[in-house]
């Protein structure tokens, strides 16, 4: 069973090929997802990489949490299931009513 981890406080500069190149030293990496922003598809210093067995996503976070990669520290951890955000729902009218 794969596990996904968060990988967070990534500098800009880092692609999505040095973060897969940097777990896949410790195992095999399914997937990497770096995070970026859907306007100017800058890095927004996040990923998530899933790792195929548990016992490799482990050994990545007790080898890179607190890793230095580009010059900053980054944190790594298992990734939270994600919040379901109700899509369908209005958030209200945001123009000032005049009764």
């Amino acid at each position: 069973m794969a596990k996904k981890l968060f990988v967070g406080s990534l500098s800009y500069g880092v692609t999505g090929a040095q973060v897969e190149d940097l777990f896949s030293k410790v195992g095999k990496v399914e997937s990497c997802n770096l995070i970026t922003d859907k306007f100017s598809g800058q890095s927004k210093g996040f990923a998530f990489v899933e790792m195929s067995t548990d016992e490799e996503a482990d050994k990545a976070i007790a080898k890179f949490n607190n890793f230095e990669l580009d010059g900053r520290k980054i944190v790594v951890n298992e990734a939270r299931p994600q919040e379901n955000r109700n899509q369908g729902q209005s958030r209200g009218n945001f123009r000032s009513k005049r009764w």
